[in-house]
């Protein structure tokens, strides 16, 4: 029996929406050879010391999240990409324990799946920074200021690809430029968007 981790008792009793739902997920989950530890504010399970799937909670699901989504086989076309900018980690979404109970074999069947690709040693291969679209509202104030276009370009990739999908994320012209603005003086500081 794998041990629990308290963090994720509590995570789990805290939750009043989603209660009997994560329960039923990390029994499920704890029925194969999983470590269990609480990582980013949810629970997260681990197979030889690396993160293989976590779950979580929102307004209108719960959900299971695989960390390697995109490599897993599914010709049903069931599992979910969180966000358009989201390169490796896919979703099982589920409404309620009734959806949950209904799912199980296809639950294991993806959990099987993520073992399987984790000791095959598969690795995702991710986007490279420069691929990323630069809005239209950053590539304009770059050709302007470029001390910032320098300082931007002097950023390891991770940063430079935190700060397009930041300003990318906004859906208004006005939203992307403030964002812009708020973040000039990280940039020419050298600093990521969140150092």
């Amino acid at each position: 029996m794998t041990p629990t981790h308290p963090k994720v008792d509590q995570y789990i009793n805290g939750s009043q929406q989603w209660h009997h739902e994560l329960t039923a997920l990390r029994n499920l989950i704890l029925s194969f050879e999983f470590g269990e530890t609480f990582k980013w504010g949810v629970p997260c399970y681990t197979y030889q010391n690396k993160n293989i799937l976590l779950i979580h909670t929102f307004k209108k699901y719960c959900a299971v999240l695989f960390f390697k989504g995109v490599l897993l086989d599914d010709p049903e076309g069931i599992l979910v990409q969180q966000t358009k900018n989201t390169q490796a980690a896919r979703q099982l979404r589920f409404t309620g324990l009734d959806d949950i109970e209904a799912q199980k074999p296809t639950i294991r069947t993806f959990i099987t799946k993520a073992i399987a690709v984790e000791e095959a040693g598969l690795e995702v291969v991710y986007k490279e920074t420069d691929a990323f679209e630069i809005p239209p509202e950053f590539e304009s104030v770059r050709r302007q200021n470029p001390a910032l276009s320098a300082a931007f370009e002097a950023l390891t990739p991770g940063r430079r690809r935190g700060y397009l999908l930041y300003f990318s994320a906004a859906k208004q012209s006005k939203t992307r430029t403030a964002r812009i603005e708020k973040c000039m003086p990280r940039i020419l500081d050298g600093k990521g968007l969140k150092d």
